[in-house]
């Protein structure tokens, strides 16, 4: 089958969404199947900005895209409908990731892929309209699935969630490493929607700090990602300063890999103060790299919100915490407590092994159409 697959996130982000679409475009392309990654561009890509964007993704997820295509699509550009709705005709499945907007399609079989849980108003015909073009819709996690249901009054089909490949974290030449005194927390630096709130992890470890200067001697924060906002990065930079904080804007995945295996407690903050009822997309949806952390047998200590409660299910409630207090006691009983914190690493990499590339894939080419 030719299939597109497209996000508006494209080329700029590369966080958990952007993961999973590339996950999918490489087990379709695995399959068989002629898979392209669409960009929004009035003109044709040339070679050379193909090869930025395919160096760009392959560095960030550490496989290869050769057998994947990029191409120009002139969604979400100011070309006319006609022209927009010919490129779509092109393909027998185009899967769209969402930020929210929808269009028309021609595609033989068209899914939508919800990933944030916006409360936007779908109740006008045109919406309406636009929605029944998208015959099969999915979402990454059954708490963006609750809302999307209830805002968009729509059905959502499918929950599919993000796949851990479990030997990318403990493999023979890893299984030698020994944890060190390192919590970590990994997330794109940005201030709007679900924020990873770096600004309250810091906040949060100079409270440890005070909290137990003893316990915390040698222990550091490790805050990873990308860029985004500059003015939040700096307010994070600033609140770091004179603290054992380490920030990494540019760190590859194979940097990243070797910070999983290293650190001992993962921390999240994302919905820090947020009622989820009320603002469910300023929560985390589903959190990846929460669960890349539990692979590499990291424990992780999250805030008990959105999709974090979902990644760690019932084996792991003890992990959740519900304000700053919760967090520092529970990060503080396990800095102390090596064997509880060896159990919990245990039982976070057992759980990690739920989310599997097997499910990932059946669920996958069961929407296309190309399984039974």
């Amino acid at each position: 089958m030719k299939i597109a697959l497209y996000s508006p996130y494209l080329p700029k982000h590369a966080g958990g969404g952007e993961k999973y679409l590339f996950d999918c475009a490489k087990i379709l392309a695995e399959e068989g199947h002629d898979v392209s990654v669409a960009i929004s561009s009035y003109d044709d890509l040339s070679p050379e900005e193909i090869d930025v964007f395919r160096k760009k993704y392959e560095k960030f997820l550490n496989y290869s895209l050769a057998n994947i295509k990029f191409i120009p699509t002139p969604i979400f550009t100011l070309t006319n409908l006609f022209k927009k709705l010919l490129w779509t005709a092109k393909f027998d499945v185009l899967y769209y990731q969402t930020d929210g907007s929808l269009f028309f399609s021609l595609a033989r079989k068209n899914i939508l892929h919800l990933q944030i849980p916006l409360k936007l108003d779908k109740s006008s015909w045109l919406e309406k309209l636009k929605l029944a073009n998208w015959q099969i819709k999915n979402t990454n996690s059954e708490f963006t699935k609750k809302y999307i249901e209830k805002f968009w009054q729509t059905k959502v089909d499918y929950v599919h969630q993000p796949y851990i490949n479990v030997e990318e974290f403990i493999n023979r030449s890893t299984r030698s490493i020994k944890k060190e005194k390192i919590i970590l927390s990994v997330g794109r630096f940005f201030c709007q929607l679900h924020s990873k709130r770096q600004d309250v992890l810091v906040d949060f470890y100079k409270s440890l700090v005070e909290l137990d200067p003893q316990a915390l001697k040698g222990w550091s924060l490790i805050l990873l990602g990308q860029k985004e906002d500059d003015a939040f990065a700096k307010k994070v930079e600033k609140l770091a300063k004179n603290l054992n904080i380490k920030i990494l804007y540019e760190a590859d995945r194979l940097t990243l890999l070797k910070l999983y295996r290293q650190a001992s407690i993962y921390w999240h903050a994302s919905g820090f103060e947020i009622n989820e009822d009320e603002y469910p997309e300023k929560v985390e949806h589903f959190g990846i790299a929460t669960l890349e952390a539990m692979s590499a047998k990291v424990v992780p200590i999250v805030i008990n919100k959105g999709g974090q409660k979902e990644i760690l299910g019932e084996s792991l409630q003890e992990c959740l915490w519900n304000d700053k207090n919760d967090c520092l006691a529970k990060t503080l009983e396990l800095i102390k407590n090596d064997k509880k914190r060896e159990k919990l690493a245990q039982m976070a990499l057992e759980r990690s092994l739920f989310f599997s590339k097997e499910k990932f894939k059946n669920i996958l080419l069961t929407m296309i159409g190309d399984r039974k």
